[in-house]
């Protein structure tokens, strides 16, 4: 497979991003490496498509896509990878430094969509965007500055993506599972497990909810370490399907 057909699969998706310049940052070192996909989600400043920092890279963040949720950004992608600074004490994922990452990401590239997920400048990325991916990479800085500025973070894991994309393992055989269907099997697995009484209802609006991982983050995390593929996805979903009918019948 080409670079350039390869480099058409990545989805660079930039979550509650609060300053538009770190945004126009963001597209200017994608279109210097030849990514061409960018996907914003909830941005702060709606004006970012005419931030002044996206030199030379003005038409693609005209294109850039606009979503509500991370689901929707990543729903056509079969790998999603967040990125971390590793600020948390227990990142609840597989994380992988950005050399290896670039590896597994450039092997899924060549037979289906990845998505590469940033945080906002101050957070990063919640918990519950963190749900939505597969795993996490790093960029190994020091212990005692681990933070980058966003538009700098997106250059390095595109610069380690691009360098070396000869090397490049043969594709999978087996054709990956999408993001959204893998929603719609988490969906389905809350449901069966709320029917048979092993999860309660959701709480009220205004209830006291505990610091625990609410469970549609973990079980979200649960089948995205399942590494399903597409067939085995059809699968689960109709034999979720049918005891939903029997424990509702």
């Amino acid at each position: 497979m080409s670079k350039q057909n390869e480099f058409e699969r990545l989805r660079v998706v930039l979550v509650n991003t609060r300053n538009p310049l770190n945004i126009g940052a963001a597209a200017r070192a994608m279109s210097n490496f030849g990514f061409l996909h960018l996907r914003v989600v909830n941005p702060f400043e709606l004006a970012f498509r005419e931030a002044r920092s996206a030199v030379g890279a003005a038409p693609l963040l005209a294109r850039a896509g606009e979503f509500k949720s991370v689901a929707e950004a990543v729903a056509d992608c079969s790998l999603v990878v967040g990125t971390t600074a590793l600020s948390r004490r227990n990142p609840r994922h597989h994380v992988r430094r950005i050399e290896e990452a670039a590896r597994v990401i450039r092997k899924r590239l060549a037979s289906g969509r990845v998505a590469l997920l940033f945080g906002s400048e101050k957070r990063g990325l919640s918990n519950e965007d963190l749900s939505h991916c597969h795993w996490l990479l790093r960029i190994p800085t020091r212990e005692v500055h681990r933070s980058m500025n966003l538009g700098q973070a997106v250059a390095v894991c595109l610069y380690e993506l691009a360098r070396d994309w000869k090397s490049a393992p043969q594709p999978e055989k087996y054709l990956h599972a999408s993001a959204a269907d893998l929603e719609r099997l988490t969906s389905l697995m809350l449901d069966a497990l709320r029917a048979s009484g092993y999860l309660k209802t959701p709480p009220s609006a205004g209830a006291k909810v505990q610091s625990a991982a609410p469970p549609d983050e973990k079980i979200r995390r649960l089948v995205r370490r399942l590494n399903l593929s597409a067939k085995d996805a059809e699968l689960f979903l109709g034999i979720l399907r049918q005891i939903l009918w029997k424990l509702r019948s």
